[in-house]
């Protein structure tokens, strides 16, 4: 496990309810230092601090089992305010890809927001004959018992989109997971595998140096990202609904005190429109969440509706963990 400190010169940038907070907050990431959920935290941390009252704001990482234990770890903490939780769409998926799990998503946290959105992109290797996603659509329709559909790990970003691609073109293929994003981008662009769709924090820089064919983003607008400006949406090419993004979300221990609850939202709302904050999530290729998200309730409400959307394809695709 690993622990960052950030903190800010002591300010009151909110109303006070009672003394909180009066100690360092710990927001837990349920992976290993330096991938996307981490840079995230990393940069939600610095921008919450001075709106926290200048609290010292820490990143644990303890990762294993696909963000599972790490969550497990909060929903099991003190409810006090003191120890919050920053995961992706895995709280959405890990009911249907785990049968045991160490807490119940909808009943084991008190929900504080929404932070973010990552796009996706569907890329294929540089020698695949598809010119653009009809083509694309056509041969792998043609060749689904040859088509290698490559991910980075059960419960991974590309996992998850690949089983909704399947789902949604009714073409089961064969799915080749690697170990993390970089080895299947390696062997995408060595012709080792035909396609992949993975978040544009891992694939942007790979789409603009022209190593990969990119045929379309997973969102239902076209992206404003340097590079991906042309990229069309898999909704405006024949997939009607298709919308996959990788989000991340804040949480807290259920039971804890509503003062507490109110008050890391207020803080969640200001870093959220924190100009250092926005920018990097720019750079990163993630959009900020500035619509009711942001709110406890819609939270809440979004999660359990992508728990059914997901939950669906995960159980279709029949991958899922012990």
């Amino acid at each position: 496990m690993k622990k960052t400190v950030f903190a800010l010169a002591a300010a009151v940038a909110l109303p006070v309810f009672a003394a909180y907070p009066d100690k360092p907050v710990t927001i837990v990431v349920p992976f290993a230092a330096g991938g996307p959920t981490d840079t995230v935290a990393r940069q939600l941390a610095e921008a919450m601090s001075k709106p926290l009252g200048g609290a010292t704001v820490i990143i644990e990482n303890v990762g294993g089992a696909g963000g599972t234990i790490g969550a497990g770890r909060v929903a099991k903490a003190s409810a006090d305010g003191y120890t919050l939780l920053l995961h992706h769409v895995g709280m959405a998926t890990s009911p249907a890809l785990y049968r045991r799990l160490p807490f119940k998503v909808l009943d084991d946290f008190e929900y504080l927001g929404l932070v973010n959105e990552v796009p996706m992109t569907l890329l294929g290797r540089p020698s695949l004959p598809a010119k653009d996603f009809a083509e694309l659509r056509k041969w792998i329709t043609d060749n689904k018992e040859k088509v290698n559909l490559a991910n980075a790990g059960l419960g991974a970003a590309s996992h998850l989109c690949g089983m909704l691609l399947q789902q949604t073109l009714n073409v089961p293929l064969q799915t080749v997971p690697y170990k993390g994003t970089a080895p299947a981008l390696a062997d995408l662009i060595g012709n080792q595998v035909d396609i992949l769709c993975d978040q544009t924090t891992n694939t942007t820089g790979q789409i603009v140096s022209g190593k990969v064919k990119a045929y379309a983003v997973t969102t239902l607008k076209p992206l404003t990202t340097p590079g991906l400006e042309k990229l069309p949406t898999l909704d405006s090419q024949g997939l009607k609904g298709f919308n996959v993004t990788i989000w991340h979300g804040l949480y807290a221990p259920k039971g804890t005190p509503k003062e507490a609850l109110d008050k890391i939202n207020a803080a969640l709302r200001v870093a959220l429109k924190d100009a250092k904050f926005n920018e990097g999530q720019e750079k990163l290729g993630a959009v900020v969440v500035t619509d009711d998200r942001v709110s406890p309730a819609a939270h809440k409400k979004f999660v359990a509706s992508e728990i059914d959307k997901l939950g669906n394809a995960i159980r279709a695709a029949g991958e899922f963990a012990d």
